[in-house]
């Protein structure tokens, strides 16, 4: 289907340029006395695995469903978004510790040609950012606007040791701590938006009902099937890229049950076909008054 193309697709994108991204980080930060490159090297590293997972996660969720899994394997998207915000922890976490280590021991100061590779750096991962969270929305995946996040936490990241870099060259002996100040700081912005990540990974998972548009939206699609009256309930749950949906649909009391049995496989068939992204489709018949 277009939309796991899509996203193992802006997977590769991400492993790609995040590998590439940790070596060049990593040499720069050794060799342009930069601590703030070296975490932010860290976190690029880090996000080589959580890309990899997200990629997992896609592979599996494409599985079709079996005996065991009769909605499909989508639920390990917000597993795999799980991992990833782990990750963002624990590469925040890595870099606040060492941060903490080194202003207690002052460095050297940082090269200053070190500015010039982290403004290239900063460029590509908000554009890496916006393509990636882009793709997020189009296919209503967790996971991928998680792997977005790691893209412009990396970008924070990077803007927080351009920042500490600058002062520490500008000013000079007294202000070397700057560069690791400014890893510090980034380290707890990427924690505040770990939270932001998991918050709607943690819904889905516990089927929270979140989806009041497209509610609305099945609601208005139903009564333009002949038969249907109106709805009644309508719950929601994500799996994956898929809603599964379960819906009460209002039709004349009066007609036989095959009539109603009929009216249902219209309403499932129609719905499914006016909206690709739904997944299993319930329709329970009730008469009207």
């Amino acid at each position: 289907m277009q939309t796991e193309k899509t996203a193992i697709r802006t997977a590769y994108f991400s492993i790609i340029g995040n590998i590439s991204l940790a070596l060049i980080k990593g040499v720069a930060g050794f060799f342009g006395n930069s601590y703030a490159l070296i975490a932010d090297a860290i976190e690029s590293a880090t996000d080589v695995v959580a890309s990899l997972l997200v990629l997992f996660g896609f592979k599996y969720a494409k599985r079709p469903a079996d005996e065991n899994h009769p909605y499909g394997h989508g639920k390990i998207e917000p597993i795999i978004t799980f991992a990833v915000v782990a990750f963002l922890v624990i590469s925040a976490t890595i870099i606040a510790f060492e941060s903490i280590q080194n202003i207690q021991s002052p460095q050297k100061v940082p090269k200053s040609w070190t500015l010039i590779v982290l403004g290239v750096i900063i460029i590509w991962k908000e554009v890496s950012y916006r393509v990636v969270i882009k793709k997020s929305k189009e296919i209503k995946s967790t996971s991928l606007k998680a792997d977005a996040w790691h893209h412009r936490s990396d970008a924070i990241t990077s803007v927080m040791a351009f920042v500490g870099i600058s002062i520490a060259v500008v000013l000079g002996e007294g202000y070397e701590t700057a560069d690791d100040w400014a890893a510090l700081f980034a380290s707890v912005i990427i924690l505040y938006n770990s939270y932001l990540i998991l918050r709607p990974a943690l819904g889905e998972i516990m089927d929270e009902q979140i989806y009041g548009d497209l509610i609305i939206l099945i609601r208005e699609k139903s009564t333009e099937v002949e038969g249907v009256l109106g709805t009644e309930k309508c719950f929601i749950r994500k799996a994956g890229m898929k809603y599964n949906v379960d819906l009460h649909a209002i039709v004349n009391g009066d007609i036989s049950v095959k009539k109603g049995h009929d009216i249902a496989h219209d309403l499932k068939d129609y719905l499914r076909a006016q909206l690709p992204n739904l997944g299993h489709v319930l329709i329970h018949i009730e008469p009207n008054e």
